[in-house]
């Protein structure tokens, strides 16, 4: 399984990281996962944004970067000299404070956000394991140590989980969400953290359905 790097990425992505993981009575087989570490940054994609659903719709959420000479994924920087820490806590305040889990969750992952990591790479990947943890995901993940073209390995979803692209067909059974009938329905593609703050310990079950 080859996946990107991304920041709060969809619920399907971690559907993705969870569909080898073998569960028993007596242990797990936890899946393995390859994270692409040999790109160079791309805009407009899950790297640095993920979508949340508000009141009046989904909501992007956006880590600023800073644009340097170097934009290999793994040393991006991320730009602090905008409060896009308290902007993203209060957005996730006023979409979910009104949801289950939200109180239960809440403080351990926004301690994550002022962590103040440097780099994208790093503060992504504390927030997926953060996300796969109390999902229930047991996955081995595995930074890449060399770039493979697309097209030439199987299970490469780097570039079909985009947001301007259709998700793949995962086939994720529907959770409850807070503002659900004002958007008209379930809304898909949305940030794992939809699913966790509204289904808790449960969210294994929609992933794995």
């Amino acid at each position: 399984m080859l996946l990107s790097t991304a920041y709060f990425p969809p619920a399907e992505y971690f559907a993705l990281m969870a569909r080898d993981m073998a569960l028993s009575p007596d242990r797990v087989l936890p899946s393995v996962v390859q994270l692409e570490a040999c790109e160079n940054y791309q805009k407009q994609s899950y790297r640095n944004r993920c979508y949340i659903l508000a009141s009046d719709g989904p909501q992007m959420l956006q880590v600023p970067v800073v644009h340097g000479a170097d934009m290999s994924i793994r040393n991006v920087l991320v730009d602090y000299s905008t409060p896009w820490v308290v902007r993203t806590e209060r957005a996730l305040a006023t979409a979910y404070e009104t949801s289950a889990f939200y109180e239960y969750y809440a403080p351990e992952l926004f301690a994550l956000l002022e962590s103040g990591e440097p780099r994208l790479w790093d503060l992504n990947l504390s927030l997926i394991r953060w996300c796969a943890a109390k999902a229930g995901i047991h996955c081995t993940i595995e930074p890449t140590t060399d770039f493979t073209a697309p097209g030439t390995q199987e299970d490469d979803f780097r570039f079909s989980i985009h947001p301007k692209r259709p998700l793949p067909p995962l086939g994720l059974k529907p959770w409850y969400q807070v503002f659900k009938q004002k958007a008209g329905g379930f809304t898909p593609g949305l940030s794992m953290l939809d699913l966790l703050f509204n289904e808790g310990p449960d969210s294994l079950s929609f992933i794995r359905a």
